[in-house]
């Protein structure tokens, strides 16, 4: 589709929500009022497509929404959207609005229900990486990922204070399902003992030695990083698996999960821009006349692959941050 065809563009939210998201909504409206097209705001993502809840948005209507979490345009995972009837559907609504084009925020299952009505239909999609997981390729970085981190070592810092206080061995559990990177960099960021994520193969008597370790040079507590996703059962079954554990008696385990508190609040000044950017990217590609790919950021450099190869490719935690997480807590 050439720019002179896109008169009228969608944006919508969907699956999880991420700080930062709105900054993202205000980039892609007020850049495309800016190259005078008209942009309407689908709620509730797939489900207000399939619904017809689509409405034109103005410059004004996202004016002083950057600093709050969550999404103005809220967020659902829709099950009919998987089936031909449920799309069928929302592409009839788009039509009846005369859509040229979308901008989809969010994660890979945002961008998978993109990838297969783009190629049913013939309308357009950008994909824009909202997500805190940080596990969408052909980005360094997704919308929400650095308050996420922000907020879990922030959690990190105040449980090490009890820690300290009660010679305390925690395990905390961050969100991540299948994604290690708030994991590894809260750990990182906090000065954790250890770290475990889905990415890497965890030896259970590795962990006990680090922990006796730290006991035999007098450490009076440890933290232990926990991704969700973990093989083992997340923290609280790996703690089971220490308790037992003798030598570590006196450390007596907790476990914290720290759960959808690294979903809310006001993005970071990082997710403030990392969202505008890829806002405003969004719809000079498809000013540009591409369709169906995910803009990303890549080495500060705007950048975009297929929404195939973004939802399709892996994602994994460098090695050497792994590694380095692990020097660093000796």
């Amino acid at each position: 589709m050439d720019r002179k065809d896109i008169r009228k563009i969608a944006v919508f939210t969907s699956g999880g929500d991420a700080p930062g998201m709105n900054a993202a909504i205000r980039a892609v409206v007020r850049t495309a009022a800016y190259n005078k097209l008209h942009v309407y705001g689908i709620q509730r993502g797939y489900e207000g497509m399939i619904s017809g809840q689509i409405d034109r948005m103005e410059r004004r209507d996202v004016a002083n929404i950057m600093q709050r979490g969550g999404t103005i345009l809220r967020t659902a995972r829709s099950e009919e959207f998987r089936t031909p009837e449920g799309r069928k559907q929302a592409y009839n609504h788009l039509r009846a609005h005369d859509i040229d084009a979308c901008v989809a925020i969010g994660g890979d299952g945002t961008f998978t229900g993109a990838s297969i009505f783009s190629e049913e239909y013939d309308i357009p999609f950008i994909g824009v990486p909202g997500t805190i997981d940080n596990d969408i390729f052909g980005t360094d970085y997704t919308i929400g990922f650095d308050t996420a981190v922000n907020t879990a070592i922030e959690a990190v810092d105040k449980i090490r204070d009890t820690a300290n206080s009660h010679n305390r061995l925690f395990f905390v559990e961050v969100m991540g399902r299948h994604s290690g990177y708030i994991a590894l960099y809260t750990a990182i960021g906090s000065g954790a003992s250890s770290v475990l994520i889905p990415e890497a193969k965890t030896n259970l008597e590795d962990l006990r030695e680090v922990l006796r370790r730290n006991r035999a040079r007098g450490k009076l507590f440890s933290v232990v990083i926990v991704a969700e996703g973990h093989e083992m059962g997340g923290a609280a079954g790996i703690a089971a698996q220490i308790e037992g554990d003798m030598e570590l008696a006196s450390m007596e385990p907790k476990v914290t999960v720290i759960g959808h508190l690294q979903r809310g609040g006001s993005p970071t000044a990082a997710d403030r821009l990392l969202a505008s950017q890829l806002g405003h990217g969004a719809v000079n590609l498809l000013l540009d006349g591409k369709e169906n790919v995910a803009v990303g950021m890549v080495n500060h450099q705007l950048t975009c692959c297929s929404l195939h190869d973004a939802i399709s490719k892996s994602k994994i935690p460098p090695e050497k941050l792994v590694e380095m997480a692990s020097i660093l807590a000796i």
